[in-house]
């Protein structure tokens, strides 16, 4: 599947990037995540339908707060993420976003981790 942008209210939801227009990059080792390949392998997964993610974003700047994910098991799917320090309300906003996405556009159950 192609990557999704979802509208969450105050918030918008992508895929994530590192190109020369967006990097999230930075956002990304604020948030603990270091891996150089993690946005590659993010792409990867949501080509061969393994894992949905989503960079969670001020619509202004664009600059990423939180990240949310689904991954598809079966006939459901698990919902995870994480914010960066002081953007637990951006995240739980896209965590609803995540929750209708998986029901009514996939049709999974949830399980949250």
């Amino acid at each position: 599947m192609e990557p999704i942008e979802i509208n969450a209210g105050s918030w918008y939801l992508r895929a994530l990037r590192a190109d020369e227009r967006v990097d999230d990059g930075p956002a990304l080792r604020d948030g603990g995540v270091v891996d150089p390949g993690y946005v590659t392998e993010r792409a990867r997964q949501w080509a061969d339908d393994e894992h949905y993610s989503w960079a969670v974003c001020e619509p202004t700047t664009g600059e990423l707060l939180a990240e949310v994910g689904l991954t598809p098991k079966g006939s459901e799917c698990i919902l995870d993420g994480w914010a960066r320090p002081g953007h637990d309300g951006a995240l739980a906003a896209a965590l609803d976003a995540a929750r209708r996405f998986a029901a009514g556009a996939l049709g999974l159950a949830l399980t949250e981790r």
